[in-house]
């Protein structure tokens, strides 16, 4: 497996081919001949202006410049069932491998370390760490195409050097139980994301004061809060007290599907407020069964979130089915032409596909460094 190469093309300088005295002699000059004069042609149509590239065409190239960071992929999990697995070759028993991610345009991808609701008690970290050591495993193996990445800095690297981004998280908050110091040892083995539902501290009632604190640790050490399926006590207290943007990995407009994990308008308006990210999953029960209906829900949450807070999670190789026309992660281009044809314009179609997860990145790096700065001005002072 080769890497990525540059091809450096020559080019010729500008100037004279040949010295004066290299060039023939000038021909004699030629007397005019007798002029004749034509019928004028027939008036015809005025030529038009060039035929403009097609919307795949565009999405492609766009693509090109600003791919896709991609918010959920259920890979680990599905890779734990296979016997053998190469993604660099490309592997049908999966839904995203190394060749497929490149077609599609994506740069980036947050590998999931969720484990199924089946599994519960103690078992949940255990399994969490046997996810985190497998997604090492698996882009260690793969590192001609994969590369890990835990900041917005590290994301951009990575797609410098040709490689797509891979951000490990979420996981379930029960995993930590009620340990801070759980959290921390996750975050050190590489957990970026942590979705606050479904425990003692983050549920129906929103968060409790441990639950508080679970969030102000987040921040501290630099995990995202993930907030879909969690209940609108918990998204409404996380965004009031978070300090870093908080994220919704698998979120539609329930205006238009009422789904559990779909957002409310006016839970929309207030992620937009407090400048989170709702990335819009591309799963037939959540979005709809075509490319048109995954379109009306990233044109609902551009409307009532705002630009700067609507993305896209592909959900793939998880339990969802896809919309007809977006079945792998090859196909993103697809979804991207129909925007166009719906005039999104270049910058908010940027935004969508990979500035605004970078913006989300970058806020939580900033939010940890100066919580840390803080911290340490006040041992200073003590």
């Amino acid at each position: 497996m080769a890497d990525l190469q540059v091809e450096l093309n020559a080019t010729a300088e500008a100037g004279e081919l040949d010295p004066p005295s290299a060039r023939p002699p000038e021909p004699p000059p030629i007397s005019e001949p007798e002029t004749v004069h034509e019928p004028a042609p027939e008036p015809g149509p005025e030529p038009g202006p060039a035929p403009a590239q097609d919307p795949l065409g565009r999405a492609r190239a766009l693509l090109r410049r600003h791919p896709v960071a991609d918010g959920f992929s259920g890979l680990p999990w599905a890779l734990r069932g296979l016997p053998w697995y190469d993604l660099e070759l490309g592997d049908s028993a999966v839904d995203a491998d190394v060749p497929r991610l490149r077609e599609g345009g994506v740069g980036a991808q947050f590998w999931s370390v969720h484990v199924p609701d089946g599994i519960t008690g103690d078992r949940v970290l255990g399994a969490t760490l046997e996810q985190l050591d497998l997604v090492k495993h698996v882009v260690a193996g793969h590192s001609d195409g994969l590369r890990l990445a835990r900041s917005a800095s590290e994301v951009a690297d990575a797609r410098n050097c040709g490689r797509i981004a891979v951000l490990t998280g979420p996981a379930r908050a029960d995993a930590i139980g009620d340990s801070l110091a759980t959290l921390r040892a996750l975050h050190a083995l590489g957990l970026f994301s942590l979705t606050l539902s479904g425990t003692s501290w983050a549920g129906p009632q929103g968060l409790t004061p441990f639950g508080e604190e679970v969030v102000r640790e987040m921040n501290r050490i630099g995990v995202l809060a993930e907030l879909s399926g969690a209940s609108e006590a918990t998204v409404h207290r996380v965004l009031a007290i978070s300090r870093a943007p908080a994220l919704f990995t698998r979120s539609g407009a329930r205006a238009l599907r009422d789904a559990p994990a779909n957002l409310p308008d006016d839970l929309l308006a207030a992620v937009g407020a407090a400048k989170g990210l709702c990335l819009v999953p591309l799963a037939a029960e959540q979005t709809g069964s075509s490319i048109r209906e995954v379109a009306d829900h990233l044109d609902h949450v551009r409307r009532i979130a705002g630009p700067e807070s609507v993305g896209l999670s592909g959900t793939y190789d998880t339990s969802a089915a896809h919309p007809e026309g977006l079945a792998d992660t090859s196909r993103h281009p697809h979804l991207i032409a129909e925007l166009i044809e719906r005039d999104w314009p270049e910058a908010d179609l940027a935004r969508l596909t990979w500035g605004n997860v970078q913006r989300v990145l970058r806020g939580v790096d900033f939010t940890a460094r100066a919580t840390r700065e803080r911290e340490g001005r006040r041992q200073a002072a003590s």
